[in-house]
């Protein structure tokens, strides 16, 4: 759930450094590096592939 919620944060444009405070980090490094998904890509993926199953 931290993955999500913080991949989601960054896609929709919450800044790096109130994604790190609302995760508790102190500053952004850790946050970009350890949690920061592209959640959306992903997500579009599967959409598609859904799609073809089901079509």
């Amino acid at each position: 759930m931290r993955h999500s919620f913080v991949s989601l944060l960054f896609d929709s444009g919450v800044p790096q450094e109130d994604i790190a405070r609302l995760v508790g980090h102190s500053g952004t490094a850790d946050t970009e590096a350890v949690y920061h998904m592209q959640i959306r890509p992903v997500l579009l993926h599967g959409a598609e592939v859904m799609g073809r199953i089901f079509s």
